[in-house]
């Protein structure tokens, strides 16, 4: 099966956003997804807000061969770093309080 990650269309007329999604890339834009990687809106005004991603699972569907599409390796190139981080100091602090 060739995985592609790209965005899948939600929201209403003039009010989209996106998630981002691990999806057989026979299925249509708005088909059955794999997984649910993270989110885009673009309207959202506050910008820490515009992007949400899980990047171990990101990195997972990349290593196994997944390819992005245009607009997710852009994004996936600019907000990575931001979640990668994000993701190790949630997994630093439980093992600080033990």
């Amino acid at each position: 099966m060739a995985v592609r990650i790209r965005m899948k269309q939600m929201g209403r007329t003039h009010r989209h956003y996106y998630r981002i999604v691990a999806i057989d890339h026979r299925q249509p834009r708005d088909g059955k997804a794999i997984e649910e990687l993270g989110t885009y809106d673009p309207h959202q005004p506050d910008q820490e807000k515009v992007v949400s991603l899980l990047a171990a699972r990101v990195k997972y569907w990349l290593s196994v061969g997944a390819k992005p599409s245009e607009h997710c390796a852009a994004i996936f190139k600019n907000h990575m770093a931001k979640f990668e981080k994000l993701e190790a100091e949630q997994a630093a602090k439980p093992a600080e309080g033990k």
